[in-house]
């Protein structure tokens, strides 16, 4: 069983350390393994000097590219053009493994990152799974959208779209701008730039025994929306 207490997911596992380096001493007089005669044919204008810069520049790109991906997908929620919900009834809550969440999954205190049963265009779409005494509860919590102390809310922050990845004790934190949301009173605001809650999603638990949504996030996900 996997938990994700303290969450820190906000790294990414593609860090790159290609270094692309140039040979500058003198050249070998036997060449490198890779020489061929028609380098020295004068209708052949790149040298091994320019051949091995135009390597050090794709190899550049490429880190850049393999950076590039992790910082879209912490940023890119839905598939480009996508506009319908994100959840509706009855769609299980699954884990990054794509394992669906059994009541007993979490314990009190506890956090799960978690996503709708992979559908088309929102597969990943992050939701933030918390799990406390049901009495702990309160303030701006919809009570009726909570179940077994589970409460469900978007992790995509309403500031600048940043994934909410951070807790500090039991309060949410934003590592980009430092939004602080309380999950025992619906996300709401308690520091930071954020102008209004993560929106909360209504769950309930099937009658096989996993979580299901009952209906999509009570807000807009994400930046706007006010």
């Amino acid at each position: 069983m996997t938990r994700e207490y303290p969450l820190g997911d906000g790294g990414s596992d593609a860090d790159c350390e290609t270094c692309p380096c140039e040979d500058d001493g003198d050249a070998r007089d036997d060449g490198p393994s890779i020489y061929r005669k028609f380098w020295g044919d004068a209708r052949a204008e790149m040298r091994r000097r320019d051949y091995a810069k135009a390597l050090a520049t794709v190899g550049g790109l490429t880190a850049l590219g393999s950076l590039a991906a992790p910082v879209a997908s912490l940023t890119q929620v839905f598939e480009r053009g996508y506009s319908g919900p994100v959840y509706t009834d009855g769609v299980p809550l699954v884990d990054e493994a794509g394992q669906r969440i059994t009541e007993g999954r979490l314990g009190e205190g506890e956090q799960l990152t978690v996503f709708p049963e992979p559908r088309p265009g929102i597969d990943r779409a992050p939701t933030l799974l918390v799990r406390f005494p049901e009495d702990a509860f309160g303030g701006d919590t919809s009570m009726e959208y909570t179940v077994a102390g589970y409460a469900a809310y978007s992790k995509v922050c309403t500031h600048a779209g940043c994934m909410v990845s951070d807790r500090d004790d039991q309060t949410l934190v934003c590592p980009c701008h430092s939004g602080r949301f309380d999950p025992l009173s619906g996300a709401a605001v308690t520091g930071g730039p954020p102008g209004r809650a993560l929106p909360q999603l209504p769950i309930t638990l099937s009658s096989e025994g996993h979580l299901v949504a009952t209906g999509d996030f009570e807000g807009p996900v994400g930046p706007g929306g006010e």
